[in-house]
């Protein structure tokens, strides 16, 4: 398991992941996990080349047979030799609820390798208190830190935004908080450090401790109070649009709506498939209410028909989730000639409290 808090990078690294083992002739099976439908994250995954089944409606813990399940429909079509399993990025106890259940009911069908929490750098930095800036409330932050707890590896990804004397602060107090924790510094984007992490991923095995405490009143209130937004929109145009431009200004307009609501964004992800041109994607991310629309992944060429995937987490009421939504896609399109852009399938919701179907406190029997 990948993991790690809304906007760490884990679909990033999940990815690299995937391909550094297929470079070294395994197959590979990757399994996403979301509160809602429409992930963008799978159809980034899927348009990688790697096969990806996505489990939707609420987090491993809470859907461990669908998890079997998942890997079971990817075991009869491609036969992976290892499972990437990406969980929601809300969701914390995983040792105790997945990790454990499954070397206790499947422990010959699988071996489960330590667990990964990544953090963003200048998030983490804030919430521990080391640096000025947004962060979330008290209840959400506990879910955080307790990703953090769990971790078998605690990896600060994007390690390239920090100078030297930053990234030591940060690796000292998340030592001091998390003693006898391994941390490591990586940057997929640049290749720094991937391959040692890869390798202990890849070579070792999860700890076996008895499992942390978890208070699930205080957890559950944590996940109500983020709002939850998936959707998808249908665009055309009489005349061929640049599409990456249109990305970073809906990301933007969002951004700057939900800033203006008093709203810290967790995370905002879109991806953009043009309708012909097959093999072209564009992803555009916001993780940080002051940091710009980022695009990963460019079209580099006009478009005048594509599918636009919305996945949006803040610290609000859904429904200021779907007005930012809403208003953020009227107002871009209004900017590009001849361009329409309908709405499709849209939920917004607070994730519902978090009821394990296993929970053990150790991984024997």
């Amino acid at each position: 398991m990948i993991g790690g808090f809304l906007g760490a990078g884990k679909t990033t690294a999940v990815g690299k992941l995937a391909r550094y083992l297929s470079e070294r002739g395994l197959r590979v099976g990757l399994i996403t996990n979301d509160q809602g439908r429409n992930l963008a994250d799978t159809t980034l995954l899927r348009w990688l080349g790697y096969a990806t089944e996505e489990i939707a409606g609420g987090c491993f813990c809470c859907r461990f047979d669908s998890l079997v399940e998942a890997a079971q429909r990817l075991r009869d079509r491609s036969q992976p030799q290892v499972f990437i399993a990406e969980p929601v990025g809300s969701c914390t106890d995983l040792v105790a609820t997945v990790a454990y259940p499954l070397r206790r009911l499947y422990g010959e069908s699988f071996t489960v390798a330590p667990v990964s929490v990544l953090v963003d750098p200048i998030r983490a930095l804030r919430v521990l208190g080391l640096e000025p800036g947004g962060s979330f409330s008290e209840k959400v932050l506990y879910i955080y830190l307790k990703q953090l707890e769990e971790a078998d590896l605690i990896v600060i990804s994007k390690c390239d935004l920090l100078d030297p004397a930053r990234l030591e602060s940060l690796r000292a107090a998340l030592a001091a908080k998390f003693p006898h924790k391994e941390i490591l510094a990586v940057s997929a984007r640049r290749g720094t450090n991937l391959e040692a992490w890869f390798e202990q991923i890849s070579s070792g095995t999860q700890e076996a401790a008895a499992a942390m405490a978890v208070d699930y009143t205080v957890y559950a209130d944590g996940e109500a109070r983020l709002g939850w937004l998936n959707g998808t929109a249908r665009l055309s145009a009489a005349t061929a649009f640049d599409g990456d431009r249109f990305l970073k200004a809906l990301a933007g307009g969002i951004q700057t709506r939900l800033r203006t609501a008093g709203a810290e964004v967790a995370h905002l992800k879109m991806t953009l498939a043009p309708a012909s041109g097959p093999g072209k994607l564009a992803v555009v991310n916001v993780v940080r209410n002051d940091l710009a629309p980022e695009l990963g992944i460019p079209l580099n060429q006009p478009l005048e028909a594509g599918q636009l995937i919305i996945n949006l987490r803040a610290e609000a009421a859904p429904e200021v989730l779907e007005a930012a939504v809403r208003d953020g896609l009227a107002a871009v399109t209004v900017g590009f000639s001849t361009l329409k852009a309908g709405l499709g399938q849209l939920e917004y919701f607070r994730p519902a409290k978090p009821t394990p179907t296993h929970r053990f406190q150790t991984a024997a029997a």
